[in-house]
């Protein structure tokens, strides 16, 4: 199979083709949490709350399985753009066995800090109680997430992206099909409440993992994951952490962030933790969305580069900021249209909803100027630059926002966090940019 198509379809077809497939595996992806969820909440909103209190914690762990999986998808697609396909076996091969490892360090890591993670937000032995038995349960799938998502860029790389939507659709149907049998109980299945859809959801992820390899053995792939190129190579594990390192610092500063977040909410009332939470759920569907496109552009940034062939690159970038920013404005239009409606399928509790929807409101508006962030971030890593993408992250989620939502907060209450959203947005904007044109030209690629 060759990927020569990367380098010679016309770029708007090219970027539609590789990112639709994405898009809705994106889409699929972020449905796990929300139906978890909306199941959840139909237990009482103590359930719900401790899931929002888990979730910082998940995301940690999906942050740093995604974000060294991306620098082994950047990798393989280097290295099969350069023609070099020893090295991106062994960029496959090296970096599916050290993302396994990671997944087992953070699986214990996770299990044993919760008791007192959960103490630092909330002193509701109930909401703890409830948060325990969830987290327990879902970490235990620690290491099918990191090969799932190993696997899911691996295959990503060589542009073989119908795969990894039809995997992650599969695990999906068998998650929303096992939620309410598993929470609610069925016939002889008992009713494990908040426990059971932490169950349903790492079944699910277990199914996705298992259509990889059903493909990668039955069918094959243009890399090979073999026992002799997971010998560690200085230069194709110094690639592997360069990216990985910078994006899984990238994706967990969020759980940082809704860590400090829930702190400054918890003064107010725990119900804006919990909108807050209810936030995330909704905005994960939207920004995870437009990172399918991110997502499909990736490999394409990584294999033209690796060609030299930087006006692609350039043309690659641009396509998918409109792309991008599409998406985002669509999250805008429905957080306004219909915000009721949406905080409605996770709480019945009117002054809960009535929080919810100015949060909808205040932070929405800043999601169309955040394609810019998004983009430019996600272009930086597709060409394995990993520690300018930090650096927008890092002005994303700690060095403006934290500051502004504090000092925010003090003048407007809660309503001053979701005002911090937006204002963070548009500042971020501005130097995302600067960044990306800086980094390009210190490459000799201008744009």
């Amino acid at each position: 199979m060759e990927q020569t198509f990367m380098k010679e379809k016309k770029i708007l077809p090219l970027v539609l083709s590789m990112s639709l497939p994405m898009v809705i595996s994106m889409a699929v992806n972020s449905l796990y949490n929300i139906v978890d969820s909306y199941f959840v909440a139909k237990l009482s909103e103590d359930a719900m709350t401790a899931l929002a209190l888990v979730f910082p914690v998940q995301n940690l762990i999906n942050a740093i399985a995604i974000g060294f999986a991306i620098g082994i998808n950047a990798g393989v697609a280097f290295y099969l753009g350069a023609g070099d396909k020893k090295r991106a076996d062994k960029a496959a091969s090296q970096g599916t066995l050290l993302n396994f490892l990671h997944g087992a360090v953070l699986m214990a890591a996770a299990i044993a800090v919760m008791p007192l993670f959960l103490k630092m937000f909330s002193s509701d032995k109930d909401v703890i109680s409830l948060a325990l038995v969830y987290s327990n349960r879902a970490f235990l799938f620690s290491t099918v997430i990191t090969l799932g998502l190993s696997f899911e860029k691996i295959f990503q790389s060589v542009g073989m992206m119908k795969v990894s939507m039809f995997a992650m659709m599969c695990g999906f149907v068998v998650n929303i099909v096992l939620d309410p049998l598993m929470i609610f109980g069925f016939g002889v299945l008992p009713a494990m409440g908040i426990a059971g859809a932490a169950y349903a959801t790492g079944i699910g992820q277990s199914i996705t993992l298992l259509v990889y390899l059903l493909v990668y053995f039955l069918k094959g792939i243009p890399v090979k994951i073999e026992r002799k190129s997971m010998r560690p190579e200085r230069e194709v594990a110094a690639r592997l952490y360069s990216v990985g390192i910078s994006a899984s610092l990238t994706l967990a500063l969020p759980s940082l962030l809704i860590s400090v977040l829930n702190g400054i909410l918890a003064g107010f009332s725990e119900k804006y933790v919990l909108v807050l939470g209810v936030y995330y759920k909704l905005q994960t569907f939207i920004y995870l969305t437009a990172n399918g496109i991110i997502q499909g552009i990736r490999p394409l940034m990584g294999y033209n580069y690796g060609a030299g062939e930087h006006g692609r690159v350039r043309s690659i970038f641009r396509t998918s900021l409109a792309l991008t920013a599409s998406v985002m404005l669509a999250g805008t239009l429905l957080s306004w249209i219909m915000p009721e409606r949406l905080i409605g399928l996770f709480t019945e509790n009117k002054e809960t909803i009535a929080i919810g929807v100015a949060a909808l409101h205040g932070i929405s508006l800043g999601f169309p100027v955040s394609a810019v962030s998004v983009t430019c971030s996600g272009a930086l890593e597709g060409l394995g630059k990993g520690t300018p993408a930090l650096c927008i992250s890092l002005l994303r989620y700690t060095v403006i926002m934290i500051p502004a939502a504090f000092v925010f907060s003090r003048f407007a209450g809660a309503d001053g966090v979701w005002a911090a959203f937006c204002f963070t947005e548009f500042v971020t904007a501005a130097c995302s940019y600067v960044i990306y044109r800086k980094a390009v030209r210190a490459a000799g690629k201008g744009d």
